[in-house]
């Protein structure tokens, strides 16, 4: 029977062992597939630590406030935030749009001023 010659798709040593097998271990399949993703990992990485600050900022100035605030969009940017990264939209009856970072929406009220609110939702009780 002959056997044709395969190498190992991470490191390129030959493979011993069964006809389907692209690596010599899993060192070098954790390797290859790691590489291969490693585009679209960085990337969520990123917006999700994006996210993680826009919330942080908005829930340190909503610290102490029980509804909402007005703040300038430039005080926001100086800490950080930015306004093209959000987790959902919300149109009120007034069309007026919220962009919600998780819990917390942000509404430009007038030049350089927004309104920041918190949704106020009651978990249920554990049973």
């Amino acid at each position: 029977m002959n056997q044709e010659s395969r190498n190992c798709l991470a490191c390129g040593k030959n493979i011993k062992g069964r006809i389907d097998k692209k690596f010599c271990d899993d060192y070098c399949r954790n390797q290859y597939n790691n590489q291969l993703n490693s585009d679209t990992v960085n990337y969520v990485r990123n917006v999700n630590n994006i996210l993680r600050r826009n919330r942080r900022i908005l829930e340190a100035t909503m610290e102490g406030v029980e509804k909402a605030t007005v703040r300038s969009k430039s005080e926001l940017a100086k800490k950080g935030y930015r306004f093209d990264y959000f987790t959902s939209l919300f149109t009120n009856k007034d069309k007026e749009t919220y962009y919600y970072c998780y819990e917390y929406g942000i509404r430009e009220v007038e030049h350089d001023k927004c309104i920041i609110v918190r949704k106020t939702q009651k978990l249920a009780a554990a049973k």
